[in-house]
């Protein structure tokens, strides 16, 4: 049976389109522009407000990906019927806060970026290798996502490893938002707690994933009742 919480194309569409229009409509809200120099500001702050917003989606969309695929969960917890539907439909709102993230980023004349250097790795003469890395980060989130989205369209097997790359775009990003940022400091306690979140639940998932792995290889005591060899 067809989950009924997950979200079909249009939907996404609209729902992409709606958030950026608050996004736009907030910025001006809270940042009015009175001269030309706070314009400026507008524009900056409002594309980091939406990569911060989207580094926090992002997080927390492989957390829950982390969740469902534990152990603990397909025995225990079994959380998936009430995790998953977030899980999936996080990615549409990460990408549309990415998107505005760009956006203003080519729009703003002072920041360096240019249309080149938000969609070509090097071409951003502002700290050129952590937006490269951005980028690269821009282009693996949406490639991870839409084959997670279209599984059955790739060999057997092959979205899971895919999927799994998504690991890797959370730290590409992570370092993105802490490299390329010139406010970093004032984002520090975000920056330290997606690190903890991320550390935390990848590590232990992976020490109850070995340490499962290392009871099956250990031989039988005598004493439980197994045989020597």
């Amino acid at each position: 049976m067809e989950n009924p919480l997950r979200l079909k194309g249009h939907t996404l569409i609209a729902l992409a389109a709606i958030v950026i229009l608050a996004i736009l409509y907030a910025t001006d809200q809270v940042v009015p522009a009175s001269s030309a120099r706070e314009a400026q500001l507008r524009i900056w702050l409002a594309a980091r407000a939406c990569g911060i917003t989207a580094l926090v989606l992002l997080t927390a969309q492989v957390v829950l990906g982390l969740v469902l695929s534990h152990p603990t969960n397909q025995s225990t917890w079994k959380l998936s019927k009430r995790l998953f539907p977030w899980h999936e439909n996080l990615f549409v709102f990460t990408v549309s806060f990415v998107a505005v993230h760009v956006v203003f980023l080519v729009l703003d004349p002072y920041a360096g970026v240019g249309i080149g250097g938000a969609l070509v790795p090097g071409l951003s003469s502002y700290r050129t290798v952590p937006v490269a890395v951005g980028v690269v980060a821009l282009y693996a989130l949406v490639f991870t996502g839409l084959t997670a989205r279209y599984p059955k369209r790739l060999p057997t097997g092959w979205w899971l490893k895919i999927h799994r790359f998504s690991l890797v775009v959370l730290v590409a990003a992570w370092l993105h938002g802490v490299l390329s940022g010139t406010d970093t400091q004032s984002f520090l306690p975000i920056y330290v707690a997606i690190g903890v979140a991320l550390i935390g639940t990848a590590g232990y998932r992976y020490w109850v994933v070995r340490r499962a792995r290392g009871a099956l290889r250990a031989p039988l005591h005598p004493s439980s009742g197994g045989i020597e060899p």
